[in-house]
């Protein structure tokens, strides 16, 4: 091997020094490797070769390498030390106290989300989710909604091009379900909806829902309360009261509005509730025969119920939340409640 190549590499070796002051832990050992390694290191093969070169290159590479590999086993052995105590090497005073840090967790929501999959899992509910840019006939005529109904206007609904929508809830999942699949069917369906609401303290354009569909033979409004007022009691609690109230939905007949005891007041009456005891959670009813004619599903022989629930919204009335803006907002004094 030429002197003029050792020289070069000798140079070569010194400039990789600077890379052990800011190299981590593994980065120091692939160092220490590539530099001093018995079998492969750079300056180990320039020392071997020391006695082949004639005697005045032998001492003056040979005292040049050896000078070398004393900067290299300071320089790794300064950086060990500082990986070992990076606080005194930082300049940081370890006998400050320490700040405590952010945990991460999953949002408010999705836990409710979560939390209420399982407890209708427990019931057989298969868990599915489906497009959040919709067809309009899933959105609407699929499910008894006309498309001169005031819901499919475009001043309530999103439209992104003509016959698709950002839908505006879970529940053309139930149409979608119904096509591919013949009954028994029991499924619930989270997922993102979209409406042009106002963004107050009671809705936003973008929230979290969740359908759930049941059809079978025999299905009646009876394994319809029974099943809600098992969720009720299981999310709320089993003190919990609930109440249905008739009301109207297009997809549903009966229909009916389902109240939780408000948990704030636990039913005496507060701003929360508007002094009524009650929290509305959803909206529900026994699956209307013309949308089981619309999908395929002889309404002769299979029964069923479907519901509609704001996890958001439930969560507030679990928690007494009085706006559901505080959901969007980023505060980690408000999130930091929710780390389990």
């Amino acid at each position: 091997m030429a002197h003029g190549t050792l020289d070069g590499e000798l140079a070569a070796i010194a400039r990789r020094i600077d890379e052990i002051a800011d190299a981590d832990a593994h980065q120091l050992e692939a160092l220490k490797t590539a530099l001093l390694g018995r079998k492969a290191g750079a300056l180990t093969a320039i020392l071997r070769s020391v006695a082949d070169l004639p005697p005045d290159d032998r001492r003056r590479i040979g005292s040049a390498a050896n000078a070398l590999k004393v900067r290299i086993e300071e320089a790794l052995g300064a950086r060990l030390k500082a990986l070992a105590d990076p606080g005194r090497q930082a300049g940081v005073d370890l006998t400050l106290p320490g700040r405590s840090t952010w945990r991460g967790a999953l949002h408010p929501i999705t836990q409710a989300v979560d939390e209420i999959c399982d407890i209708f899992r427990e019931l057989g509910f298969s868990r599915v989710v489906g497009p959040e840019a919709e067809l309009e006939a899933y959105n609407f005529t699929k499910l008894n909604i006309p498309l001169d109904h005031p819901a499919a206007d475009a001043h309530d609904t999103f439209y992104l091009g003509p016959g698709i929508v950002l839908r505006t809830h879970t529940s053309p999942m139930q149409a979608r379900i119904m096509e591919r699949f013949p009954p028994p069917i029991r499924i619930v369906v989270p997922g993102l909806c979209y409406r042009r609401d106002p963004f107050d303290p009671s809705h936003a354009p973008a929230f979290e829902q969740i359908e759930g569909l049941v059809v079978d033979e025999g299905v009646s409004f009876v394994d319809f309360k029974a099943a809600i007022d098992f969720f009720v009691r299981r999310f709320f609690g089993s003190g919990t009261r609930v109440r249905f109230r008739p009301s109207f939905f297009p997809f549903t007949e009966p229909s009916a509005e389902v109240d939780a005891q408000c948990q704030v007041c636990r039913g005496s009456g507060c701003p929360t509730c508007k002094q009524t005891g009650w929290m509305e959670i959803m909206g529900a009813g026994m699956v209307h025969p013309a949308v089981f004619e619309a999908n395929g599903v002889d309404s002769e022989r299979y029964t069923g119920y479907a519901f509609g629930m704001g996890p958001g919204r439930i969560a507030m009335v679990r928690h007494g939340i009085p706006d559901i803006r505080m959901y969007f907002q980023n505060d980690m004094r408000f999130l930091d409640q929710f780390v389990e």
